[in-house]
């Protein structure tokens, strides 16, 4: 197996807390925005702008966001999650149900904060994305958004390879969250918040967790809808 596929294949995203005392080395921080950078995108029209926050003034005003918890994300969380590892392995989709808190995972249960958990770490890198670059008649941008997919997964395997652990937060990209994030940053309004990611190392040991994927013929179709793939050609 290469070393592509390793990497692909190893990629997780660390919900722990980041040692904010050990820096990320400027030259390992270049090397992943450098992947970012020839990330393929519609038409060629690099649609986005990062912002990279290692202050740790400006850190500290992000995570005082109020961030409240979604009683939607609550209802639809507890859907998509699952009660075993058993239960994980057999339905290959979704996550399991003890990788969250109590109040995040049952529905009705009170929610005990108004705010999501802080999450520190060394840097954040806030990824823009603008939507006056966009391939030609392209309205709706579906590739664009898709291309802002393909920098994040440049950038994850590039922090991957070099040890940094990288978490996508979310709850950082909810409307009014994000306009703050804009109003601290100083973002022109014609920019929106694609995603938000924090970068660093983790302050306890990683959580080791089943990781589960759907099987190649469980979603691949050969000329035809239905035609399962199964890996070799029938003449």
């Amino acid at each position: 197996m290469n070393e592509v596929m390793k990497l692909i294949q190893q990629r997780q995203s660390d919900r722990v807390p980041f040692n904010e005392a050990r820096k990320i080395p400027e030259q390992d921080l270049s090397q992943i925005l450098e992947a970012g950078r020839w990330a393929p995108t519609a038409h060629n029209m690099q649609n986005f702008e990062i912002v990279v926050v290692d202050d740790r003034i400006i850190l500290s005003a992000i995570n005082a966001i109020e961030r409240p918890v979604s009683e939607a994300f609550v209802r639809e969380n507890y859907q998509q999650l699952s009660s075993s590892e058993q239960e994980l392995a057999q339905k290959k989709v979704g996550l399991l149900g003890t990788m969250f808190p109590p109040y995040l995972r049952t529905p009705g249960a009170p929610l005990t904060s108004r705010r999501m958990p802080s999450m520190p770490a060394p840097v954040l890198l806030i990824v823009l994305y603008d939507p006056q670059r966009r391939a030609p008649a392209s309205e709706g941008d579906f590739l664009g958004i898709m291309s802002i997919g393909c920098v994040m997964e440049n950038m994850w395997l590039a922090a991957h390879s070099l040890g940094i652990s990288l978490q996508v937060v979310s709850s950082w990209s909810v409307p009014e969250v994000a306009q703050e994030i804009r109003r601290i940053l100083g973002v022109p309004q014609h920019l929106q918040i694609a995603f938000t990611c924090r970068l660093g190392y983790p302050a306890i040991a990683r959580a080791k967790y089943l990781r589960v994927r759907r099987d190649v013929a469980d979603f691949v179709h050969r000329n035809r809808f239905g035609a399962r793939y199964r890996g070799e050609r029938v003449e």
